[in-house]
């Protein structure tokens, strides 16, 4: 092991004994954060607007605070985009992260302040690596580089002073790295931040295939498609022939459930380890903490204080919030959050469980518009993750992507689901395959069930064999390549599978 390596290690694990704090008191601590949130904003343009210099209370932030959605918070967003500032943080507002917005057609842009920078992004990702090496206290991940596989960002054009920039969250984060962290990483910066994702992937295959690389970051569908570009490139079998000493992929953004066995062929080793985050364009909100576990410790200290609504109660005129004290298990919950950049009871749009109360971990479940729940059968994300690396696995097949949508009730006949699959490895029966899905749905989802039993309401789905590059040449086609951007996997609409197979049609043509 190296000196800096051993240095670095060294350092990292201080971090956990102040994690331990919070995970011992949770609630002292969120309670803390509140009352330094509400304080801190109380003269904002939205802090006066709700007077939280009155606030005392959590239970009168709840009731004088509305939820708020993106559509919601946008007109204070528009104007800190324009050059105003003091509207919702009272710190000045450079920068903006750039959602892929795959819950809507316009992009989102997410207030990043220099709070939620240091004490939140990098927090969490200093945490990230703190915990890792906790857990693999013989690693020697500082011996080599980290490859981060991000966005792009540009100037503010909405601001005529030209003073702010905004970008995917992952460009704003390596833009502003301390130094030191910039000598660890890779690709060069120039590189990592390029906006055009097809000359990006090949110069980033070729400038990183020359590193010694014992980690990487990012999502796994773009981390896919970068890893086979230098297998290709180099003219090897697989990654360990460019890397022998990888040893960690953290991953986020998306489940890594249907990706696992794609990446285990991609990089063929049993020392290969996995490791889950939860970080998003609003914040960093959770870390798997445990080796060979699907759940992730929920950060209390990031400068983030959450709210959680029953899924059961989304759709009432006020559905009512619960602070983390009142959360129960394995209960799908909306996530609200308020934090160090000025959003407040801001819903993010994702879904969660909690798996523990001491401490508090989660598992994401879903969106909460990424669902189907055309015939009552209230099919989530989570739900079609498990099913799907269920069939693979019982039919040697492996994905690269997927999405589903409702077949509606047309003259008499049942509706269904459609699946838009693309394989990298074929399943050894499609219909099989078909028969496996959706016997796994039937058995977690007792209303996907009850839909299908004699097909009452539902038929069995019908799944589509898509060529391979289908999805990326979807994505490409909407301007989404690379970053945060990830394929919707469930819609109540046909919108995205109508839209796919019109691509495919004109394809043929």
């Amino acid at each position: 092991m190296g000196l800096i390596n051993s240095i670095l290690t060294w350092v990292m694990k201080k971090r956990i004994h102040q994690m331990e704090l919070f995970m011992k008191y949770p609630h002292e601590v969120q309670d803390e954060l509140f009352k330094k949130l509400i304080y801190s904003a109380r003269y904002t343009e939205f802090g006066l607007q709700y007077d939280f210099s009155s606030i005392q209370t959590y239970e009168q932030f709840r009731e004088r605070v509305p939820v708020h959605t993106y559509e919601k918070i946008f007109p204070f967003i528009e104007r800190l985009m324009r050059g105003e500032q003091n509207i919702l943080w009272p710190t000045e507002i450079k920068w903006f992260s750039k959602s892929s917005g795959t819950t809507n057609a316009r992009s989102k842009f997410i207030p990043v302040s220099q709070e939620a920078l240091e004490d939140c992004h990098f927090k969490g990702g200093k945490d990230l690596i703190s915990i890792y090496v906790n857990n693999y206290p013989d690693t020697t991940l500082f011996d080599g580089k980290g490859l981060a596989v991000g966005g792009s960002h540009q100037l503010n054009d909405f601001d005529p002073s030209a003073s702010s920039y905004y970008g995917d969250v992952s460009a704003v984060i390596m833009q502003n790295l301390p130094q030191w962290a910039q000598f660890i990483r890779t690709p060069s910066l120039e590189t990592a931040l390029m906006g055009n994702w097809e000359e990006k992937i090949e110069k980033l295959a070729r400038e990183t295939a020359r590193d010694n690389v014992t980690n990487i970051a990012g999502v796994p569908t773009w981390t896919i498609l970068l890893i086979q570009k230098i297998v290709e490139l180099e003219g090897k079998n697989n990654i360990l022939e460019v890397w022998p000493n990888l040893e960690a992929f953290f991953h986020g953004a998306v489940s890594f459930t249907p990706y696992r066995n794609l990446f285990k062929s991609l990089i063929p080793s049993d020392r290969m380890r996995y490791w889950e985050i939860y970080n998003a364009s609003e914040g960093f909100f959770g870390i798997q903490d445990q080796r060979d576990s699907e759940e992730m410790l929920l950060m209390l200290d990031y400068g983030i204080f959450y709210e959680f609504i029953p899924v059961s109660e989304l759709d009432n005129e006020n559905p009512r919030a619960v602070p983390l004290g009142e959360v129960q298990l394995n209960t799908n919950y909306a996530m609200l959050i308020s934090t160090n950049a000025g959003l407040w009871r801001y819903s993010i749009g994702d879904t969660i469980k909690f798996t523990s109360l001491a401490p508090y971990r989660i598992r994401i479940s879903g969106r909460t518009k990424h669902f189907i729940n055309a015939f009552g059968e209230e099919l989530i994300v989570e739900n079609a993750d498990a099913a799907i690396a269920r069939a693979c696995d019982q039919t040697g097949a492996i994905i690269e992507n997927f999405t589903a949508a409702p077949i509606y009730l047309d003259h008499g006949k049942k509706g269904g689901h459609e699946w838009l699959i693309e394989f990298k490895v074929k399943p050894s029966s499609l219909e099989q395959f078909t028969y496996i899905l959706d016997k796994t749905l039937r058995e977690i989802n007792s209303d996907y069930d009850a839909k299908r039993t004699h097909d009452l309401a539902l038929i069995e789905p019908r799944v589509h064999c898509v060529e391979e590059g289908t999805f990326y040449n979807w994505m490409k086609n909407r301007g989404k390549l690379g970053g945060q951007n990830k394929v919707p996997r469930l819609s109540n609409s046909r919108e995205y599978v109508e839209d796919i197979l019109k691509m495919m049609a004109e394809v043929e043509r």
